[in-house]
């Protein structure tokens, strides 16, 4: 197998028959990660330093700081150097000299500490390794504990397994830093959902609520600080063995099954010959094997270490006894009944809607049991989030390394329960977030496709769904050839906008020219990010408007209903108000959402809700967008008053993995308008709502506007001033009492000083 690089290498690596007593039918594999270059961590150690490098965390030629006693140390140095990196590995007395003479032939500069502090050697080290961030200016620090990277690094070895076998029933692992154990168990499961996981541990460690003992000598598991990668809720059982349990085993692995590795992977073997033995016929079993055994010579393999460091006095045992919470394990012992999580499980949201749902997803949040969490660069956006009970966090949020960085240091894994947001501008944010901690999402693909219309519009075309004949331009002197493809009148929009923001409907291509020049102008857009300096200007088809809201889950995209919109009228495409579920015939709701499932499937949507929006022309239904996330305008409001679905919360949910509740359809309608000022001035109050909220059907009359806010005619959504929604049993009953609701309130502004 050729490589372009010794990087390119790692993986790729032997699975493995064993030959052990077992049940007939019962096979068992081992996946020898230790036939690495140097060991499992050289996958780690790849996939964060190349993640470092793409999100900008490490620049070129910048110093890499680790801790380290083993093949951490070791995958650092070979990526790491390969890259150009300098390398410094911090570790401690207990390093083979094999392992340190490998690190300095490849160039690191090696540290080492004196002696332990009160949380062991890892302790220590990491004091020394925070003293040398401070003295390395822009050091990068891959935090092999902490960084969610390392068990996203494990996601290649799960596909191999899954490449070489298909399925099987268990998966046996040492667990230290939790990454490889827990990284590929996640990945699997989402194939695998009945794959059992059992892990190992050493007596003294104090991963699975045990005691800690700093003396002990495996190396490569175990620890005396509890990892922020471990994420016990996806073990099953554990396992720990004593030092010498562990060692025999490895001895045992070297002289049954002619593998010559490490303590971690003798622990493994002690499992899986326990596990085959009492397995049923037809149970495949797949231990990962992490380490080779070449810098154990002088310790594992020697009869001499044995006696000096008392490891043959301890006691051994043949078999595990069951232990409960509590009791502490001194020689080979299981349980099931483990502790999986010390802190209520938290659900992050990657900023939100400043209001409306957006609060309303925080307080749902408490609702599901779990603790939201508001990441945000911005606190003072959002005035009304104290009342939400969430936690705040600062960080830069248009920014994948600081948002990455906001995470490790503020949750351990096992504490995450999803991530979300109801704002569009972060919804490939957070589906890197999901795709990086191994939660339930949709790919970065396909949130980037919804986010860039352009893109859109690309996926659309290559899937034969039906839309507008479409240009896309990066510059406004691109603008007449464009309008020449698409023909007058056209719409001319911004690529990666929202609320209708800065689109046009163009009558000459003067106007198209002169709206693309508005539209490239913008470099950022209203949260402070990079737009993407495209336009679109697209055919204009005349017609009514409706969005179709779909909610995608296991493989299928459902319909939940289909919306009327009303849209205020041109140049620009405010809507002014929307009915559900809209008063069409069955034939024309099939015909709409079933464009709007097509284009779900086209950009890649898997997971919660889509918002379709769709023109009905005499040629047919058109798909104008697709956007990713809930439909705004209140219409999840409309939803629940029609229906009973809460769609809010079943995205929620969605995020959290847990199955939609959807089988629910309408018994009446409802209806929203929106309160539009209709000229420039600064906005005082509105009038009339104590007789709007007192007809009879009209279940909200809210004003979002605050007094002194200065207004202008509605051009876009953020216009908008607050709205008024009703119910009725029929759409046209629904519309008409909203209406009726709508013209008593008096918009009343302060005109605007000349």
């Amino acid at each position: 197998m050729l490589f372009d690089s010794v990087v390119d290498a790692i993986g790729h690596t032997p699975l493995v028959r064993l030959r052990l007593d077992a049940p007939a039918g019962v096979e068992v594999f081992a996946k020898l990660e230790c036939q690495n270059l140097f060991g499992m961590k050289d996958r780690v150690a790849r996939n964060i330093i190349l993640t470092a490098k793409r999100t900008g965390a490490l620049p070129d030629g910048a110093a890499i700081v680790e801790s380290s006693s083993g093949t951490m140390a070791l995958g650092v140095a070979l990526v790491g150097r390969a890259l150009g990196h300098p390398v410094h590995i911090v570790t401690d007395p207990r390093i083979d000299e094999i392992t340190l003479a490998k690190l300095r032939s490849l160039g690191c500069e090696v540290h080492i500490v004196e002696a332990m502090t009160g949380t062991g050697w890892q302790g220590a080290r990491l004091e020394l390794l925070a003293q040398l961030r401070a003295e390395l200016p822009g050091a990068f620090w891959p935090d092999q504990y902490g960084n969610p990277d390392n068990p996203a690094g494990y996601r290649a070895l799960a596909a191999e397994l899954l490449d070489d076998l298909g399925g099987f029933d268990v998966l046996v692992g040492s667990v230290g830093s939790g990454g490889s154990l827990c990284g590929t168990a996640r990945q699997l499961r989402t194939t695998l959902p009945a794959l059992r996981v059992v892990g190992v541990d050493s007596v003294g460690s104090v991963l699975f609520g045990q005691p800690d003992q700093p003396g002990r000598k495996q190396s490569g598991l175990g620890n005396s600080l509890m990892p922020g990668n471990l994420d016990r809720r996806l073990i099953d059982e554990v396992h720990w063995l004593n030092d010498l349990e562990a060692f025999t085993a490895t001895r045992d692995l070297a002289r049954d099954q002619q593998i010559f590795a490490g303590n971690t992977s003798g622990s493994v073997y002690r499992l899986l010959r326990h596990l085959a033995a009492r397995a049923t016929p037809g149970t495949k079993i797949v231990g990962i094997l992490p380490d080779r055994g070449d810098r154990y010579t002088r310790t594992i393999y020697d009869d001499a270490y044995w006696t000096e460091h008392r490891v043959d006095r301890q006691v051994p045992a043949t078999a595990p006894v069951t232990i409960t919470p509590g009791q502490v394990a001194e020689r080979w012992s299981r349980a099931e009944e483990i502790e999986r999580s010390a802190d209520r499980q938290r659900l992050l949201f990657v900023e939100s809607n400043t209001t409306g749902t957006g609060m309303l997803a925080l307080r749902l949040t408490r609702d599901l049991g779990l603790t939201p969490v508001l990441l945000t660069n911005s606190p003072e956006r959002y005035p009304d989030v104290a009342g939400t009970g969430c936690e705040v966090v600062t960080c830069d949020t248009n920014s994948a390394a600081a948002l990455r960085q906001a995470v490790r240091a503020g949750w351990r894994r096992e504490e995450i329960a999803g991530v979300a947001t109801t704002s569009d501008f972060y919804l490939p944010a957070v589906a890197e977030l999901a795709t990086l901690l191994g939660l339930p999402g949709n790919s970065v693909e396909s949130m980037t496709a919804c986010r860039n219309k352009a893109v859109t519009r690309a996926r659309l075309a290559e899937a034969g769904v039906r839309q507008p004949r479409f240009a896309i331009l990066t510059d406004p002197a691109q603008a007449p050839e464009a309008v020449a493809r698409v023909g007058l009148p056209c719409v001319v929009k911004p690529a990666d906008d929202s609320g209708s923001n800065h689109v046009l409907l163009c009558s000459t291509a003067e106007q198209a020219v002169a709206q693309s020049r508005v539209i490239l102008a913008e470099r950022v857009n209203v949260r402070g990010q990079a737009t993407a300096g495209t336009v679109l200007v697209e055919e204009y088809l005349d017609g009514p408007e409706f969005s179709v809201e779909t909610f995608s889950w296991a493989g299928e995209v459902h319909c939940v209903g289909v919306t009327q919109k009303h849209l205020a009228g041109p140049p620009h495409f405010v809507e002014h108000g929307h009915v559900f579920p809209a008063a069409v015939p069955p034939h024309v709701a099939n015909e709409l959402s079933g464009a709007a499932r097509r284009a779900v499937r086209a950009v890649g949507l898997t997971s919660g809700a889509a918002h379709t929006e769709v023109r009905l022309t005499p040629e047919g239904a058109a798909v104008i967008e697709v956007n990713g996330r809930l439909a705004g305008g209140m219409i999840p409001e409309l939803v629940r008053l029609s229906t009973g679905i809460h769609l809010l919360q079943e995205q929620l949910r969605a995020a959290l993995g847990r199955p939609p509740r959807l089988n629910r359809t309408p018994t009446k309608a409802a209806a929203i308008r929106f309160l539009l000022p209709d000229r420039a001035g600064t906005f005082s109050h509105v009038s009339g709502t104590g007789a709007a909220q007192a007809l009879e059907g009209v279940r909200h009359v809210t004003v979002t506007a605050r007094p002194e806010q200065r207004v202008e005619p509605a051009r876009n959504a953020y216009h908008r001033l607050g709205y008024v929604i009703a119910e009725g049993e029929s759409p046209d009953a629904a519309a008409q009492l909203c209406a009726k609701a709508h013209d008593e309130l008096t918009i009343v502004l302060r005109e605007r000083d000349t």
